[in-house]
């Protein structure tokens, strides 16, 4: 497992990883894009962002991160960033395929990814990420699964999959939805040969959001690693767009909303990492402090109480605009 290079580390920023979904392509659902981007979102200006943000993370000891072949050139500025230096050795790299990104470098396409589980688009896309990121790949994961999605029944993908992991990348999912608790127990059923095959799973996990904290609990409990995204809620829980609740303990610590939300996420026993979504190296830098910020019993409770109807938060998610 990749992940049992992060075990020996006492950084406890180790426990936060770096996802480009907000800096790989022009546009994102997060909310003030307009503020946190370069006026100008070409592809040599976003790849510089990248850069910028991969540097900070590494010099504050992030050790994962985390692209996808629907984030745009995620992949590909990555890959130079690694490229330009062969003596960073100790980070895990993680990516995903099952969207296609479809948007052209436009923040107004009418589609900007398209969903496909197919074995066919297993097999291009792992191509493609291959002559992107070659052996540096440590981690493949199937892209927002839900509990219909056809990759937890396809026998013939899970056995190019099992192949993937035989040379030595480990297999994953992440999760989308309101029901990511039964796609990540389903999950936990798929097994090639009598073994487990999935050996991380993603998942959508945050104060408004906790309906795949059981599943996630037992993901743990089975051997996997956890991985939790959207930790902000798109950045419904940073700066003055934080309820209340999340901005009172902020100012009581002297720290910004995304702390403590981040923090919320940190301190559940089954999460091993946790992504940052940061777009800028300030905002990077405000979302490290996490690792160090204590929640007890009283100011969990207060968080406690944000919580929302899954299917109501998925469909708050689902009218953000891409900007």
């Amino acid at each position: 497992m990749p992940f049992a290079r992060l075990a020996s580390t006492t950084t406890p920023t180790a426990h936060i990883g770096l996802g480009l979904a907000a800096v790989g392509r022009p546009g994102y659902i997060n909310l003030h894009r307009d503020r946190d981007l370069p006026d100008e979102r070409t592809a040599d200006a976003l790849r510089s962002r990248t850069h910028e943000l991969l540097d900070a993370a590494y010099a504050q000891g992030v050790r994962y991160f985390d692209a996808a072949r629907s984030y745009g050139r995620s992949e590909e500025f990555l890959a130079d960033w690694l490229k330009a230096r062969p003596e960073v050795s100790d980070v895990v790299i993680g990516s995903k395929w099952g969207y296609t990104y479809t948007a052209d470098w436009s923040v107004d396409a009418e589609a900007h990814e398209v969903k496909d589980h197919s074995l066919a688009a297993y097999e291009r896309q792992r191509a493609e990420t291959a002559a992107l990121l070659g052996d540096r790949l440590d981690l493949y994961q199937i892209h927002s699964v839900t509990p219909d999605s056809p990759a937890l029944t396809d026998k013939e993908l899970h056995a190019r999959l099992a192949e993937l992991a035989a040379e030595g990348v480990s297999v994953g999912l992440s999760t989308s939805g309101p029901a990511q608790a039964d796609a990540i127990r389903a999950a936990l059923a798929v097994t090639v040969d009598g073994e487990p095959l999935f050996r991380t799973v993603q998942a959508t996990y945050n104060a408004l959001e906790t309906s795949a904290g059981p599943a996630l609990a037992d993901a743990h409990a089975a051997g996997l690693t956890v991985i939790v995204k959207e930790a902000m809620a798109n950045g419904r829980l940073a700066g003055t767009e934080g309820p209340a609740a999340v901005r009172e303990i902020a100012t009581e610590e002297g720290l910004g909303s995304d702390a403590v939300a981040l923090a919320l996420v940190l301190h559940q026993p089954w999460a091993g990492v946790v992504l940052s979504g940061a777009a800028t190296v300030g905002q990077l830098a405000g979302n490290l402090h996490a690792a160090v910020l204590d929640l007890d019993e009283e100011r969990r409770a207060r968080l406690d109480a944000l919580v929302e109807e899954p299917e109501a938060y998925w469909r708050h998610r689902a009218s953000l605009p891409w900007s």
